[in-house]
């Protein structure tokens, strides 16, 4: 109940804010983000997305391997060209892929996993700072 809850809200935010940030040039920031899920009252460490142009690969936590390209829209919502380790595996596929410029500590984007089951996963995808 509480996953439906906090999965309403983030459908809710991304529809009605809308993108705050400009995604006019159809890409995000070059970078590795990492990905985790709050569950259960513990994150869930998800694996990195590397991302590079137009292009990406991983997350490699779940056996993922190779480059696909991806779109985003003006309004910030990404299309997965390819495969995306075990958000689409095992029956899992992406229902929604929502990017935010808006977080000052680095671009971002909120994944929603739809699971085989029927049930909604969100997680998120942090831009990791180049050391």
């Amino acid at each position: 109940m509480a996953l439906r809850t906090i999965l309403s809200f983030l459908l809710l935010v991304s529809a009605a804010g809308g993108a705050r940030a400009d995604f006019t040039d159809g890409k995000l920031p070059d970078g590795a983000y990492h990905c985790e899920v709050y569950l259960l009252g513990l994150f869930l460490n998800l694996g990195d997305i590397t991302i590079k142009g137009n292009v990406y690969s991983g997350p490699v936590t779940f056996g993922a391997s190779g480059t696909y390209n991806y779109q985003m829209n003006p309004n910030g919502e990404i299309t997965w060209l390819g495969p995306l380790g075990g958000y689409t595996s095992g029956g899992n596929s992406i229902s929604m892929t929502q990017a935010t410029l808006d977080d000052p500590s680095g671009p971002s984007f909120d994944i929603i996993m739809k699971q085989q089951d029927g049930a909604f996963t969100a997680s998120t995808c942090t831009r990791r700072q180049p050391a």
